[in-house]
Formats: C-alpha cells, sequence, structure tokens
C-alpha cells in the first residue's frame, strides 16, 4: 500500500527529531488544529454509518489515505474530567474497553503528552485479526472542555504476532451540556487504517460496531466508578 506516513506526517517532517519522535510542541499543535478542523466540517458533508438510541455515527471519505473518517456522538451523563480521564491513556481505559488487550506507555512527555502502544482483538471472527497501534497521544483544553487526541507513530520496534495498524488524526472532544454541566457530549472522529488485506465493508462494520461499542462501555465504567 502507501507509505503510510502519509500527508500528514510529510507535512511534519522537519518536526521529528533524531528517534522519529516529534518535537512535541509543535507536533501536538499541530494535531489540535487538525482536530478542531474536523469538528468544524459542515454537517451535510457526513452520511450516517450507524445510529443507536444513545450514538450517532457519521461518516465521509477521509483526505488522510483511501478509508472513511468517522465521527461519532453521544450525550454522557458525568462530568467532563471523568470522561476524559476514562479514554485518556492509562490502566483505566483498559478495564472498560473491550477492544483493547495490552495497554503500554513508552515514553512521558509532559502531563498531557505520551507515546502509546497498545493492542486491539480480533473482531468480526477474526476476519480482522488482533492489531496492534503506537500513537502519541495529546490531552487538551478546548473551550470548556477537554480534547484528547492522538495520531500513529512509525515505531520501527514491531512484534509479529500483531499486524501495525494506523491511526490517522483521531481524538475525543468532551464538552459540558449547557443546560446540564453535570453531563457531557463526547464527540469522536476516528480514522484508521486496520492495514492487511481486509474488504471495505468488513473494515465499515467493524468501526460503526467498536464506536456504539465504546460509548455503551464507557457508560458502564462511568456508573460503576
Amino acid at each position: 500500500g502507501k507509505d503510510p506516513r502519509r500527508a500528514w506526517s510529510r507535512r511534519g517532517e522537519k518536526e521529528k527529531n533524531m528517534e522519529g519522535l516529534p518535537d512535541v510542541a509543535s507536533f501536538s499543535s499541530r494535531l489540535k488544529n487538525t482536530l478542531i478542523q474536523y469538528h468544524n466540517i459542515e454537517d451535510d458533508k457526513w452520511r450516517v454509518a450507524k445510529k443507536t438510541k444513545d450514538v450517532t455515527v457519521w461518516r465521509k471519505p477521509s483526505e488522510e489515505f483511501n478509508g472513511y473518517l468517522y465521527k461519532a456522538q453521544g450525550v454522557i451523563d458525568d462530568i467532563v474530567n471523568s470522561v476524559i480521564d476514562h479514554i485518556r491513556p492509562g490502566p483505566c481505559r483498559l478495564d472498560w474497553d473491550r477492544l483493547m488487550t495490552s495497554l503500554d506507555i513508552l515514553e512521558h512527555f509532559e502531563e498531557n503528552c505520551c507515546v502509546m502502544r497498545y493492542t486491539t482483538a480480533g473482531q468480526l471472527w477474526n476476519i480482522i485479526s488482533p492489531r496492534e497501534f503506537v500513537d502519541f497521544s495529546y490531552t487538551v483544553g478546548y473551550k470548556d472542555g477537554l480534547l484528547s487526541c492522538g495520531i500513529s507513530l512509525d515505531w520501527s520496534e514491531k512484534r509479529p504476532e500483531f499486524v501495525r495498524g494506523y491511526n490517522h488524526p483521531c481524538g475525543w472532544f468532551c464538552v459540558p451540556l449547557k443546560d446540564n454541566p453535570n453531563q457531557s457530549l463526547l464527540t469522536g472522529y476516528i480514522q484508521t487504517d486496520l492495514c492487511g488485506m481486509i474488504p471495505q465493508s468488513a473494515v465499515d462494520t467493524a468501526m460503526a460496531s467498536t464506536l456504539t461499542n465504546f460509548y455503551s462501555d464507557l457508560r458502564k465504567a462511568l456508573q460503576k466508578a
């Protein structure tokens, strides 16, 4: 397939230092701005991919690779900090996210930036085998809420039992509801290249289910917390 460092990272090659790690400040601010651009895409550009009573998932063709950019949105019955603490990299995420099978923080920059490696379970009766991702993750204030965003890095160390997937810029915006700050509006943007030979229809089914499951698992975890 195409070079996985596609357009987004090529524009940022000069931000890389010797280890291929980004210059954190410029890399993270560019990542944040990319997510804000997604968040400002007009409604009529999106097509509904899946709808449950609590979550809607839309999609549009990605500008980063020949797959889709997905958008998911739903109200979560908890405060912003608590929601984002469950989503950002850390042991808590592994406890409730049914797709994740391991999560390790490989590098810590500041409080809000890290490099994480995580693995995912097989999906659709293993039509999609387990995947591994190495992502740069950044959590930052956005309006009166928070944004937790990420992008995959070209990390050379690979494990043979996993196919290495690649996350193009992705992230979760979480803001308090105007009329009830104890509830949050959570909006996610995901564009994952699962890599490997998978029929596009299987990828689309898996992505839509992954996103609706993410909301239901997150809600259960927050009720327990």
